[in-house]
Formats: structure tokens, sequence, C-alpha cells
């Protein structure tokens, strides 16, 4: 039998954010009743998630704070690795780029303690978003490649899409629009062939991509790369970068 946490993140995958806030309200009343500080944790987090989704940053950094709060007062550090990312998502989100940036290194450093390297992966990956918005390109190739590196090398199945996102961000701030439109065309592919939607961080970032890549090459052209990009291998891809 899954877990809670196994089901309302398959559902928030898939986009079913109706479905989530449903299950982690029904949650939070079994866990309090419970003397269960994970499952709240949890479902504070999912409704989180589900808030920041629907473009509501401040409801979803007050439920990242309630669990947060009930992290802390269980004792159990594992439990803040949820709540401490959500608050680095939506100092990203809202352009609090500094701050979001200590933020995600603090997460790293929590996730090395907790022995999770893929938590340690992806907050990398989100840093290095953070270090493109910086305008340090350098620093946020490294990174990018870094966590795309670990990506394949472990086989991590649910974050080669997220590749794709950081390959059509880099190069567009590189001015390689083309390129840009082909990473997302394989992006969108490699999420729909998972049957799962971007975190609403990296959603806001390929939107972006996608809406200034179309202007500077204009719709036909866009529409030839996307579809190109959307053929492609990810694996063969990036397997000579």
């Amino acid at each position: 039998m899954t877990s809670f946490s196994e089901q309302v993140r398959a559902a928030f995958r898939r986009g079913e954010t109706d479905e989530v806030a449903r299950m982690s309200r029904a949650e939070i009343v079994r866990a309090q009743a419970a003397g269960d500080p994970a499952g709240e944790v949890e479902a504070r987090y999912s409704l989180a998630r589900v808030a920041i989704r629907g473009g509501d940053l401040t409801g979803g950094e007050a439920r990242a704070r309630e669990a947060l709060a009930v992290a802390l007062r269980s004792g159990d550090r594992r439990l803040e690795e949820r709540p401490r990312h959500v608050l680095a998502g939506v100092a990203r989100m809202s352009g609090d780029l500094t701050r979001a940036r200590v933020l995600y290194r603090e997460s790293i450093v929590l996730n090395e303690i907790l022995d999770q390297p893929e938590m340690v992966n992806s907050e990398t990956h989100n840093l290095a978003f953070c270090e493109l918005r910086l305008g340090n390109l350098d620093a946020a190739r490294e990174l990018f490649a870094a966590s795309r590196e670990q990506v394949f090398r472990h086989d991590w199945t649910e974050f080669v899409p997220y590749v794709g996102v950081a390959a059509a961000a880099l190069a567009a701030a590189e001015g390689d629009h083309r390129r840009a439109a082909r990473m997302v065309g394989l992006a969108d592919a490699t999420f729909a062939a998972l049957g799962q939607v971007p975190d609403p961080d990296d959603a806001a970032d390929l939107d972006g991509v996608r809406a200034s890549v179309a202007e500077a090459l204009g719709r036909t052209d866009f529409a030839e790369e996307y579809a190109r990009g959307a053929r492609l291998d990810p694996r063969a891809v990036f397997a000579d970068r």
C-alpha cells in the first residue's frame, strides 16, 4: 500500500491540484488526531505547493511556515527539508534571488546531512537558476552541468525533464534562441511522456523562456524548432555535454 506522501506527491506531479488539496486537508485532521507530525508536515507542505501553483505566493509561504513550525516542534530535522525547500522556492519566484540563493545553499547542506543525494541534486538545480537570474552564467553552467551529470549517472528518470528546462533557460540566456526553442520542446515532451507537469518554479521559468524565444524567433520558426526538440532523446542530446 502506498503512503500518503507517495500518493499526494504523485497527484501533484500529474497536476491534480484539487485532489491534492482534498487529500491534504483530510490528512491534517488525521495526523493531528494521531499525533503524527510527519503526516501533518507533508500535508501542509502539499497545500503550500497547491497555493504556489495557483499563483498565491503569500499563501504558499504561509502554509510552508506552518509546516516548518510543526517540523521544528517535532525535533526531527528530516521534517524540515520540504518546508525549507518551498520557502526557498517562494523567494526565487518572488524575485528575491539573493535570499533564495542563501536558502538553497542551506537546503543543500541539510540534505547532505540527511544523506539525501536526490534532494541535494534538486536544490543544486534550483540554485543554478538563482545564479542564472543574477547574471552569473559561469556559475549557472557549472551547477547545471553537475546536476545533469548526476541525473543521468543515477538514472533519476523523473528529473530528466528538468534537465531540459535548465538547458532551455541557459540557451536563452546565451542568446541561442533556436536551441532554447528545441529544449522547450524536449522538456514539454519529456514531462508529457512521464505523465507529469513541472513544479511551479520551473514552470514559471519554462514559460518565460517559451514566451521570450517565441518573440525572438517568430511563431513559425519557434514552432519548427520546438517540434524538432520534442522528437529528441534527452540522453542522446546531453550525452556529450
